[in-house]
């Protein structure tokens, strides 16, 4: 089945004249690995594309080369044909221009998330790919379209972060044997790492160490929970994107099954209800699925890694949080 998907997917993508790449927002190393990648092969073969992503690039992934190829804004949506949606487990992930994005003739869906709703003219889902970006790589693989170093930089990129830098529970032979490939074609590991996980600016730091002052835990030990307000944001002169990665001390701590990142969304500055929007991150040990608490919530994700939004008090969503230990 995912084969003749492939070929049809294919055939849309080589027979489009205009299209739209995009991934969700607040965008990890697999969306905008994944977006790069794709977008610059089908460039290498002469299509018109536009990539976009409705956030800013993270500062750790301003490295990757193409990335200034990424818009953050679409004016005119009439002229594409065919729209490419990648790692978004529906297609309100990729933000507020979703339902412009739906009426677009062909919608290409392309993911690895187990609770993707199947949206799209084709689908190609695969949940047991480490990454989305496995996927894109087969894709380009079967089109013979050459991988550069910077089609393999942000494949890796892509790969390395999404596994959790191989220690996540999807990482699987794929990964180490795509990775391998992309060194082959010019990805620089050393490099990758240092950018991804070498390199901070203070701000950062300082964000990162009233990330740690804010953990708290649940009553059971089982639960961790980190929150991190628009206020803290501010007061370290960071930006949201500066959170990604975060919640993994929140996990590494003895004994604790689920982590939880509490983030304030900027768009909660301009509530006058006294209720905020926030977006909760939900990490396990391997043990706990937390896909069903964020599907409860509308959200989704894989078994071990899975989010929400939300919105509510910052109070109640915290005691919302802490009642989740109760079924670890």
């Amino acid at each position: 089945m995912n084969y003749s998907m492939m070929d049809r997917i294919i055939e849309h993508l080589v027979n489009s004249d205009n299209v739209l790449i995009a991934s969700h927002i607040n965008q990890d190393g697999d969306a905008i690995g994944s977006l790069l990648a794709i977008g610059l092969a089908l460039n290498f073969i002469n299509k018109k594309t536009f990539l976009f992503n409705e956030s800013p690039i993270p500062a750790v992934y301003r490295f990757l080369p193409g990335v200034e190829l990424v818009e953050h804004q679409i004016d005119d949506l009439h002229t594409f044909d065919t729209a490419v949606i990648l790692d978004c487990g529906n297609l309100e992930r990729i933000g507020k221009s979703a339902k412009a994005v739906s009426k677009i003739p062909v919608l290409i869906n392309i993911d690895h998330h187990a609770t993707n709703t199947g949206y799209g003219t084709c689908l190609f889902i695969d949940i047991a790919a480490c990454s989305t970006a496995e996927i894109v790589y087969r894709i380009i693989k079967k089109m013979n379209i050459p991988i550069s170093k910077a089609i393999a930089t942000s494949i890796y990129t892509a790969i390395l972060t999404d596994t959790g830098s191989f220690r996540a529970s999807n990482t699987n032979r794929s990964a180490f044997a795509i990775c391998e490939k992309m060194i082959d074609c010019g990805a620089d590991p050393y490099e990758i790492a240092q950018n991804v996980y070498g390199k901070y600016s203070l701000g950062r730091i300082r964000l990162l160490n009233l990330a740690l002052e804010s953990i708290e835990i649940s009553k059971n030990a089982k639960l961790s929970m980190m929150t991190i307000t628009r206020d803290i944001i501010d007061k370290t002169g960071t930006r949201s994107e500066d959170i990604d990665g975060l919640i993994s001390y929140a996990k590494r701590i003895k004994g604790i099954k689920v982590a939880v990142l509490i983030q304030e969304e900027k768009n909660s500055l301009k509530k006058t209800n006294g209720l905020k929007n926030f977006h909760v991150s939900l990490r396990s040990d391997g043990t706990i699925d937390v896909t069903e608490i964020a599907l409860s919530f509308g959200g989704g994700g894989h078994f071990s890694a899975a989010g929400f939004n939300i919105e509510t008090t910052l109070d109640k969503l915290r005691a919302i949080v802490m009642g989740f230990s109760e079924k670890i």
